[in-house]
């Protein structure tokens, strides 16, 4: 009888695991629809749209370690253009619309990005 239970248990525990993905979509407040985003001039970015689009966090990640632990301060794109690596002084020149831009579209992806816990601009942060 013990063996039961816990082969039962086991099997809602598994399946409880499983479906986690499907239950978190379920209950997201995310929107089915793309957000449209205000886009300035794609030429002034320091990358394409697509690629930014895909990886803007990741170049963030990047940029951060290398100005932090390694004293860089430019970034040069794969066309050869230089830019500094500013979150505010550099992104924010642009996309300067907080609300418009970067809440609509971390509010769509689910994600609550950390980068106004350090730079001025965004909602709290110093």
């Amino acid at each position: 009888m013990d063996d039961r239970l816990r082969i039962y248990g086991g099997a809602v525990a598994v399946l409880a695991v499983l479906s986690f993905p499907a239950w978190r979509a379920l209950g997201s407040t995310a929107s089915g629809t793309r957000p449209e985003l205000p886009l300035p001039d794609s030429a002034a970015c320091v990358e394409d749209a697509a690629y930014m689009t895909a990886h803007h966090m990741d170049l963030l990640a990047d940029w951060r370690e290398a100005v932090v632990r390694g004293a860089e301060t430019t970034h040069t794109s794969p066309e050869g253009i230089t830019r500094a690596m500013s979150l505010t002084g550099t992104c924010l020149g642009c996309h300067d619309d907080h609300e418009a831009f970067c809440t609509q579209c971390h509010d769509y992806a689910g994600v609550a990005p950390r980068c106004w816990d350090c730079h001025v601009g965004g909602e709290g942060g110093g």
